[in-house]
């Protein structure tokens, strides 16, 4: 994949679309200073997704685009496409298929920013992802810029690992790893959560059964308020039924009366209708003669008007006929002037036209160029004479002889140094190398031995991780399964103790406190529980007691049962089975035996009155439900609250207790196991780092080795090259010197001839300088005589055009004269026309007659207004009868409105209250409803709200709470060992991204220090140069560049100077693409340090690398211009905006091979 050509538009100082195509493999961008060379490596950085500003010269990222010039307003965007070849597939991922790929990038004013590849919008992220690994991006290796050179080289360790890893194509893995990594914390995550869920609910589970029990006694008194609320609201119903219909028959007799003072409203206002149609008439006809009145007084005031205006015409054009008199002599006047001022002009014309007659004559008698050719042809000899003696001058006095022996001197010292190098080269260490070579091959048996052995570890460390994940999570599953089994044993002895707190008071001063209730010395066969608590009732809680005890005490405060402890011998069983032979107690036999001596048992209810007629006296049935019979009733048993359950509830608690018994023992053996897998793991973890070290050891050991084996091989081939390039310069150096010595024989004969031919030159340089002076001097007087004449010439000529321009005027003004006169005297006649044909004066008669019309108009329009002064009379008291009506009809509405009101409150009431009994049997509260009374049934249901308030915060969903808390606690648990198992699997492939990427590292770290061995003696013509890693781990440590120019040794590269440095980091960044080579390399300046020998070095090795790499350079250095198979030429001819000019040096050598 190379780059084939780049386009900008909009970019920094790239305002205009501007196309750069690349199709050689070493390209050159050169320019002046400041036109904008580097902006194209900016442009490349870039739209490899670039985000800093800093790194593209910039404050903030919209400084990229063209912020306007002198002559240019800002653009609103900026875009760079770069156009790859990829008909070698190399490109990765989806794009491997195009032969083509473009990739560009956009960015907006307003800050939008967008990336395409192939015109398909993607992420920034895509762009990466094509180019990891290969040396491209962003902040990779294949771009060095300005002062880039320092800060690798200079670079922190860590730092320029990341090169090392770009180099080994890591970068991918690292971007593997962090999503794993990152998905590794959201798992951990989300089971802490998950555990404090469940932590949280194995307390919730606690409480959740001792709310049930109170949510029982909760749910009987609410039926019982609801009860009573339910015939509170239908008494209240009917009560407010009642209220209504009275409301209503009120409502319909002040109806009746609105209706017959509405009657008499309506007479009244269709009386007032007449009056105001009269008063509407009369109102019309008193406007129409009110405008009669009106049309009378205007047309008196305009014939007043007319008189006034014919008066002031007469003296207007009076005054107009006066100043038109004036202007007519004016007129006059002014045309005289002109006619004299035309003869004046017309004499001045004819003196000119002589004058110029006279010039012109005296002009064409001069000939100036037969003189001027003349001197030229002088001076042109004496120039000719005088280079040809500068010529000999040089060739005599020329530095060519001087030249020739200090070649020879410069040749016999080269001739002297190159020998005695030659006898002071050192002889091959061929011990030291085969030293070496045995080492290198005890090391890297030692080094397979320490991978093996590391391997082995990271193995064993992975199984033993795995064994101590297991075990911690069988450990938190049984620790979670006897909390459980503990919450719930806790939650039963609380119910199983649930005594009022009066009672217990009691028994602790009595001293009956810690005795065990009857209940729990009891052992019944399953399925009796609920007979024996029918049978025995309080008798279960019953506490043991001596009779002596028993006379001592007071009265409890509530019921409690004591009997006396004891056994007894059994009692002979009877005909049918008894509920005795289910029981047995250990310290209450005899008790219970008397209690239940006549107690039988049967299967139902219906087989015991079928037979209880054979049941002796005082004999009961019971059934497993607890239904008593005897032999003249049938008592079914409800369930008590505070007595259901205690039998089946302290079975399950000694079942518990023994299961919970087995849980701790399982607990502390997988406590210990897990201290065993867990001191196992640490001891492997504590082996594997010594290993690493040993490794890592070794691994410096085997590079030192290495380094010094490749440095003396190198050392004994610098030395045979020596050797043969010392005896090819020797046997050049004599042939030189045979030239040179016969060229300085050949150059003294020449020298005496050129001094003769010069003496002769200098006589007739002398000779054609005087004639050449003469000539000139000739010309300059012919020269001045002629500008005499033309000036005479010129000014005649100007007179003369002069003269014709005031002529021209003078006419002009004459005809405009003449026609103003015209025109005034035309206007003069108008204006006594005017004056002569005035109007007549306006008739008195015609001012008489409008005085009459407008008295008649008067007169009829008070005749009017006094008519329609009685109608309006006529109407206000109309409006007063209206009005005295209307306000008892308000009256009556009033009263209406207000017994609506009260009618719409008792509906509104029943509607409420027929609301509130919506779904309730009405027909089951009707028989109650003539004994209730309201207040009796607000005090009952303040009554009952108070005992339901006593017993505080009720859950009343707390069963099926409890239902849903166990099989959310189940869900959680499996999607607690969902997320364990997730971790392993992250860990186990963070392990072998860690692995790959630590083989694959290290693999390059050593190949690359290969290659910087190899390059650095390249370009420095000898020393050494490696790479060290600081860190016991690859993948956290970093690496430093140790270099060594010829014959230093100096301890860190700091001390090394900036064309030293620059070299190095060039070494450094060429040995990467060795190992790894980018599609191209971009170069900014990086030569400018270097001198020209070091220069040649480097263009040396990048016409090498270019084979493989694409590379692309920015240069002020002759040297490296023609190295480049092409150059692009940015210059700034307008200010501000660069331009880009190609030149293909290739065609450009083979056009003057052709033209030559």
């Amino acid at each position: 994949m190379r780059l084939s050509q780049i386009k900008l538009a909009g970019f920094k100082s790239f305002v205009d679309p501007t196309t750069i195509d690349l199709p050689g493999q070493i390209v050159g961008v050169v320019g002046p200073n400041g036109c904008g060379k580097s902006n194209v490596i900016d442009a490349l950085r870039w739209v490899l997704g670039e985000s800093r500003a800093s790194a593209l010269r910039g404050e903030s990222m919209q400084d990229v685009i063209f912020n306007g010039s002198a002559r240019r307003k800002p653009v609103a965007r900026a875009s760079v496409e770069l156009i790859f070849d990829n008909q070698s597939g190399k490109a990765g991922g989806q794009w491997a298929s195009y032969a083509e790929i473009s990739i560009k990038r956009v960015l907006l004013r307003n800050g939008d920013s967008s990336y395409y590849i192939n015109s398909q919008k993607v992420r920034r992220r895509d762009i990466t992802d094509i180019f990891l690994g290969t040396g491209l991006g962003a902040r990779a290796y294949a771009i060095i810029e300005q002062g880039m050179i320092s800060r690798i080289i200079e670079a922190k360790p860590e730092e320029l690992r990341i090169f090392l890893e770009e180099a080994a194509g890591v970068s991918k893995y690292r971007e593997r790893r962090r999503e794993t990594a990152q998905r590794l914390n959201d798992t951990r995550d989300n089971l802490l959560r998950v555990d404090d869920i469940l932590q949280e609910m194995d307390k919730q589970l606690l409480h959740l059964a001792q709310q049930a029990a109170v949510a029982v006694q909760y749910r009987e008194l609410e039926t019982l308020r609801d009860t009573a609320q339910h015939l509170f609201w239908l008494l209240r119903r009917e009560e407010a039924e009642l209220a209504r219909a009275g409301f209503a028959a009120q409502i319909e007799k002040c109806r009746t009366e609105l209706e017959l003072k509405t009657a008499v409203l309506r007479e009244n206002e269709s009386a007032l209708e007449m009056a105001r149609s009269s008063h509407y008439l009369l109102s019309d006809e008193l406007q129409a003669k009110q405008g009669d009145l009106y049309a009378a007084n205007s047309d008196l005031v305009r014939l007043e008007q007319q008189i006034k205006h014919a008066a002031l015409a007469r003296q207007r054009l009076q005054q107009q006929i006066d100043q038109t008199g004036q202007q007519i002599e004016q007129q006059l006047q002014q045309r005289e002037v002109a006619q004299h001022q035309l003869l004046h002009w017309q004499s001045q014309q004819r003196v000119a036209a002589e004058k110029l007659t006279e010039a012109e004559q005296q002009f064409a008698c001069v000939d100036l160029s037969q003189v001027e050719l003349q001197a030229h042809e002088a001076r042109e000899a004496y120039h000719r004479l005088q280079r040809e003696q500068v010529k000999l001058q040089q060739q005599l006095s020329g530095g060519e002889h001087g030249n020739l022996a200090r070649n020879i001197a410069q040749l016999e010292a080269r001739e002297a140094r190159l020998t005695g190098e030659a006898g002071s080269l050192p002889l091959p260490d061929l011990p030291a190398l085969q030293q070496f070579e045995r080492e290198l091959a005890e090391l890297s048996l030692l080094q397979a031995e320490h991978d093996a052995r590391q391997s082995s570890l990271q193995t064993q460390l992975t199984a033993s991780d795995s064994q101590r994940q297991q075990l911690r999570s069988t450990l938190q599953q049984r620790q979670l399964q006897a909390a459980q089994t503990q919450a719930r044993v806790q939650a039963l002895q609380s119910l199983q103790q649930d005594n009022a707190p009066d009672l217990q008071d009691w028994l602790g001063r009595h001293g009956l406190d810690a005795l065990p209730p009857l209940w729990q010395g009891i052992q019944i066969e399953p399925g009796w529980e609920t007979a024996l608590e029918a049978v025995l009732g309080e008798r279960l809680n019953a506490l043991p007691a001596l009779s002596e005890l028993i006379c001592q005490i007071d009265t409890p405060p509530s019921r409690l049962a004591l009997f006396e402890p004891g056994s007894d011998s059994p009692l002979e069983a009877g005909s049918w089975p008894r509920l005795l032979d289910c029981v047995q107690s250990s310290n209450a036999q005899a008790s219970i035996n008397e209690w239940l001596a006549s107690v039988y048992t049967v299967a139902d209810v219906a087989l015991g009155v079928s037979i209880r007629g054979q049941l002796p006296s005082g004999g009961r049935f019971v059934t497993p439900e607890g239904h008593l019979i005897d032999r003249r009733s049938v008592l079914f048993h409800a369930p008590d609250p505070h007595l259901h359950g205690m039998l089946s509830r302290q079975r399950e608690i000694d079942m518990l207790e023994r299961s919970a018994m087995i849980d701790d023992e399982m607990v502390a053996q997988l406590k210990a196991a897990c201290s065993e897998a867990e001191q196992r793991y640490r001891d492997l973890e504590c082996q594997l780092p010594v290993l690493r070290r040993a490794i890592h050891a070794s691994g410096q050991r085997q590079h030192a080795l290495q380094m010094q084996r490749h440095t003396a091989q190198q050392a004994e081939e610098h030395r045979r090259a020596r050797g043969e390039q010392i005896s090819v310069e020797l046997a050049e150096v004599a042939k030189l010197l045979l030239i040179e010595h016969a060229q300085q024989h050949a150059l003294l004969e020449q020298m005496a001839q050129l001094r003769y031919e010069e003496g002769c030159i200098r006589a007739q340089v002398s000779e054609a300088r005087q004639a050449a002076e003469d000539r000139q001097r000739e010309f300059r007087e012919q020269q001045e005589r002629v500008r005499q004449l033309l000036l005479a010439k010129q000014e005649a000529d100007f007179l003369q055009r002069t003269c014709a321009d005031k002529i021209t005027d003078a006419q002009a003004a004459i005809e405009l004269a003449t026609q103003a006169l015209q025109q005034s005297e035309l206007l003069m006649c108008k204006h006594r026309a005017d004056l002569s044909s005035g109007a007549d004066e306006i008739s008195n008669e015609a001012l008489q007659a409008a005085l009459a019309t407008r008295e008649t108009a008067e007169n009829t329009l008070s005749e009017l207004r006094n008519r329609l002064e009685a109608v309006t009379m006529q109407m206000q008291r109309l409006d007063q009868a209206r009005l005295s009506c209307e306000h008892e009809l308000t009256g009556i509405r009033e009263r209406l409105a207000g017994l609506a009101l009260k009618e719409q409150e008792a509906r509104l009431y029943f509607e409420q209250w027929a609301a509130h009994l919506q779904g309730v049997d009405e027909s089951a509260l009707l028989p109650q409803l003539a004994k209730a009374r309201s207040g009796t049934l607000q005090n009952e249901l303040v009554r009952l709200s108070r005992e339901i308030a006593d017993l505080g915060a009720v859950n009343l969903a707390a069963l099926d709470e409890l239902q849903a808390a166990t099989e959310r606690r189940g869900y959680l648990m499996a999607q607690s060992e969902d997320l364990q198992q997730a971790m392993a699997t992250l860990e186990d492939a963070i392990r072998h991204i860690d692995r790959e990427s630590r083989e694959l590292l290290m693999d390059t770290y050593r190949q690359v220090n290969l290659h910087l061995a190899e390059l650095f003696p390249v370009l420095f013509a000898g020393g050494e140069a490696s790479l060290v890693l600081t860190g016991e781990e690859i993948l956290d440590g970093g690496v430093q560049v140790m270099a060594q120019p010829p014959g230093k040794k100096n301890s860190t590269i700091h001390l090394m100077s900036g064309g030293e440095k620059a070299l190095t980091a060039i070494a450094l960044i060429f040995s990467l693409f060795q190992l790894n080579p980018a599609p191209f390399c971009l170069l900014d300046e990086v030569d400018a340090p270097l001198d020209d020998t070091n220069t040649e070095r480097l263009c040396a090795l990048v016409r090498k690398m270019s084979q493989h790499t694409q590379f692309v350079f920015i240069s002020h250095n002759k040297i490296a211009m023609e190295m480049a198979g092409q150059l692009v030429g940015v210059t700034m001819q307008e200010k501000g905006v660069s331009k880009v000019v190609s030149v293909d040096i290739e065609a450009a050598i083979l056009l003057a091979d052709m033209a030559g």
